[in-house]
């Protein structure tokens, strides 16, 4: 009887536990690449997922708007190349950064702000959110904020891009609570093996043979090869009669 009892209570017990971040199922971000033009699909699970929390990886399949992001973990002497173009095409873009980033690319890190550009967070030390607490990630996140906003006066930190891509539903509920919504993305190719240049050519061919309508593309700064593709990429595109815009366009919010 006492054996009962107990089980009662410990499966009443285990019922009114959320689920640990390990015990939850863990997603690494994936699609169905673009091809003729058209919008590419992370398919109906990872749709629902993110809808439910707000999350995007897409603006509007009827806008030929694009939107540039960067993931930036370390420097790797291509920033400032790629920077220029931007400044010389007018166009926008969002530069998710770490913490190394942050301690040891200063200058770079002011001249994206003062340039236009917005800081997202890609955490500070690059950790497998689907493996930590919830207060580590809130941790990993306020530290980012927190440099940013003294480094360059970027008060507001509007998104979030995991490491890797790797996430839970858990991960995306605490980034909502704490004010940031997640973007993913549905243009990039394998170029962050920066002791591996291919060459412009190889890196343009890449991004225009998946471009699509509402495009969020995700490019590595430590890649060469990104950052002799660019300019003809943009102006290329531009030919074709996309449009750049910032998250905030797409969002509707001010960073």
């Amino acid at each position: 009887m006492k054996k009962s009892i107990l089980g009662i209570v410990c499966v009443m017990l285990c019922l009114s536990i959320p689920l640990t971040a390990a015990a939850q199922q863990v997603y690494s971000w994936g699609f169905k690449r673009s091809v003729n033009g058209e919008q590419p699909d992370a398919g109906a699970e990872y749709n629902e997922v993110l809808k439910k929390h707000d999350a995007f990886y897409k603006g509007s399949p009827d806008e030929k708007v694009v939107y540039f992001t960067f993931d930036n973990g370390f420097e790797n002497g291509h920033t400032e190349k790629i920077l220029d173009v931007l400044k010389k095409e007018k166009v926008p873009a969002t530069f998710f950064l770490t913490g190394h980033y942050l301690e040891s690319a200063e200058p770079l890190v002011k001249r994206m702000v003062k340039e236009g550009h917005i800081i997202g967070n890609h955490s500070w030390g690059h950790p497998n959110f689907s493996t930590i607490s919830e207060e580590a990630m809130k941790e990993e996140w306020a530290k980012v904020k927190k440099i940013t906003e003294e480094l360059t006066g970027q008060k507001e930190m509007h998104y979030v891009r995991p490491p890797e891509g790797v996430f839970n539903e858990r991960s995306l509920e605490v980034a909502t609570e704490e004010g940031y919504t997640h973007v993913f993305w549905s243009l990039a190719w394998v170029d962050w093996y920066h002791e591996k240049p291919r060459g412009g050519d190889v890196a343009y061919n890449e991004i225009m043979k998946q471009l699509h309508p509402g495009a969020v593309i995700l490019l590595h700064t430590v890649s060469k090869d990104n950052a002799d593709a660019i300019e003809r990429v943009i102006k290329d595109m531009k030919k074709q009669g996309y449009k750049f815009e910032s998250l905030d366009h797409l969002t509707g919010k001010k960073s």
